[in-house]
């Protein structure tokens, strides 16, 4: 198998509240994903960064009293934490406010400018005459035009689903103050979209995405492809566009160009990356983006437009996975469904939700439900009453009878070379984000490694003096748990350390599943995961659902 190069990405958590288990979904699928290629030998970078400008960070930081540079790394350093024990491991984690994005953010713009791509003209937008500002569309509300329904978004119904501009609204109002909005002309930059049409029907058409996302791509072709306004009026916390006195590039121009800029980051402190070799436009590395279905638009159409048209290579896949539903619906605040990382750790280890999530994973747009009940029962059943039970059956027999040491031979080997026959299986179920595909193989065989053990009850041959044979039986046991544990160390990378620990073993790669582990000595068994108790589930609901009534008590927002 030839060593591959892999740049990865997730799509860059915005600086502006805590992470939660919806996007989590996306962190641990990428993570996961890395983790086996990785495992495999490949060399795989994961970059990511905060996405740290906009509107909506200028008025909080406002509202908190801070500086927005204070608030946003207050949030990045939350969102580390929270990542970093979700077992989330990034090579590099940057932000888009920094010297690197802004030299690659302008540089990019002065290539689409130089080429002809950028576009001027006046628009009509809402204007908040108190505050002194624009308003995004987000912050203007009124009744929808469509339907009625009242206090709808400026830019959408969440009733009707239209779609429609702040000033079609009736009895539009800002967010901000309250007041009606006056109607101010600006002049905006806009990146020339269409310029790309055949280029982007071209990568589309090359299989870059899952077939549902190019469907959904092929209505916005048919509806004709919008030039794109990537710039905004002050105040505003961003990156002022050279040569403009009071715009600034849009967030969504930059977010993206955050990929980029903090893997630059990274190769300026490691002098074996070469930054043309991953974003030239002749790169052979493998690029691929780890996305939400609600930002396709952004990053299949106007990404590989900005790259093609700034000089830099375009990715090899963007892969887009669904939301989250808890319980079957929405997470909900006040039914303490809508839970944060932070609150989940403090009730919960994080891989039995790395675990839940790869069960239920796909490589579509599907969106994934999690079950609490069920979630409680898979992870018991299988974790805890399928893998890990094979070790801590195993291993206690091994000291018992043979002091530690394994024995020099395999009792079964034909299941030993099963267990390595199935690698081809599960890493191509893995290498296509098909994770629920994988699990399910791999507690096949877990069920297989327990049969085994039940069929040849070592328990019974040591009772009856034959220790030799029980031991054996104990051995073939260890090393089928061995290989279920390189099957799972990408979702389980803390119960793999674990259990290497356990076996004495340097960290597991996946070409270790070939060659037994025999005649060596282990450690005594110390318990790997423990069983999850539905009353830990219970008082996360209810932390979850406390936490929110006294977020939104009137008290909470006194002064």
């Amino acid at each position: 198998m030839s060593t591959r190069q892999l740049l990865v990405t997730s799509a860059l958590p915005y600086a502006n509240g805590d992470i939660h288990l919806g996007h989590l979904v996306e962190y641990l699928q990428t993570d996961i994903w890395v983790r086996f290629q990785k495992l495999r030998g490949h060399d795989c970078l994961y970059v990511c960064a905060s996405d740290a400008h906009g509107t909506p960070i200028m008025l909080r930081a406002e509202q908190a009293g801070m500086p927005p540079e204070a608030l946003i790394e207050e949030v990045a350093d939350r969102h580390r934490r929270d990542f970093g024990e979700f077992l989330i491991e990034f090579d590099n984690y940057h932000s888009t406010h920094s010297a690197e994005n802004r030299e690659i953010v302008e540089r990019i713009y002065a290539a689409l400018t130089a080429g002809g791509h950028i576009a001027r003209r006046s628009i009509k937008q809402a204007y908040d005459e108190a505050r002194g500002m624009f308003l995004p569309d987000r912050f203007v509300r009124g009744t929808c035009p469509k339907c009625g329904a009242q206090d709808q978004y400026g830019d959408s119904c969440e009733v009707c689903g239209a779609t429609y501009a702040p000033t079609d609204l009736i009895d539009p109002r800002s967010v901000l103050s309250g007041t009606a909005p006056s109607v101010r002309e600006s002049e905006h930059l806009f990146f020339k979209l269409g310029d790309f049409a055949a280029m982007l029907q071209e990568w589309i058409g090359a299989g870059h995405l899952h077939p549902a996302v190019t469907a959904k791509l092929a209505e916005w072709f048919e509806a004709g492809l919008q030039d794109w306004d990537i710039s905004r009026d002050a105040p505003y916390f961003g990156f002022r566009i050279p040569g403009e006195a009071d715009k600034f590039f849009y967030v969504w121009l930059d977010a993206p160009v955050g990929y980029i800029a903090s893997f630059l980051e990274l190769s300026r402190r490691r002098d074996d990356l070469d930054f043309d070799a991953y974003w030239g436009p002749d790169s052979t590395v493998e690029l691929y983006h780890f996305i939400g279905k609600d930002i396709v638009y952004f990053h299949a159409l106007f990404w590989p437009a900005v790259l093609a048209g700034s000089g830099f290579r375009t990715p090899d896949g963007v892969f887009a996975h669904g939301f989250l539903t808890v319980n079957g619906q929405k997470m909900s605040k006040s039914r303490g469904t809508f839970i944060t990382a932070r609150s989940y750790l403090e009730h919960l280890e994080p891989e039995y939700l790395r675990y839940y999530y790869a069960a239920k994973l796909g490589p579509g747009i599907d969106d994934i439900d999690l079950n609490l009940e069920d979630f409680v029962a898979r992870v018991n059943a299988d974790l805890i009453g399928k893998v890990v039970n094979i070790a801590s059956r195993c291993a206690g027999f091994i000291h018992k009878l043979a002091g530690g040491r394994l024995a020099a031979r395999l009792h079964a080997p034909e299941l030993h070379d099963a267990f390595s026959a199935a690698a081809e299986s599960i890493a191509a179920a893995y290498e296509s984000r098909e994770f629920s595909r994988a699990m399910r193989e791999i507690m096949q065989l877990a069920d297989r490694a327990n049969q085994y053990i039940d069929q040849h009850k070592p328990w019974v041959l040591a009772r009856e003096g034959a220790t030799a044979e029980a031991v054996d039986v104990c051995t073939q046991g260890l090393n089928l748990y061995r290989q279920l544990v390189i099957f799972l160390k990408p979702v389980l990378p803390e119960v793999a350390r674990a259990s290497e620990a356990l076996l004495r073993l340097p960290p597991l790669v996946w070409s270790d599943l070939e060659a037994p582990m025999l005649d060596c000595e282990i450690e005594p068994f110390s318990p790997l995961l423990s069983r999850i108790e539905p009353a830990r589930v219970e008082s996360l609901v209810a932390a979850t659902r406390t936490a929110a009534a006294a977020a939104a008590s009137p008290d909470a927002h006194a002064g």
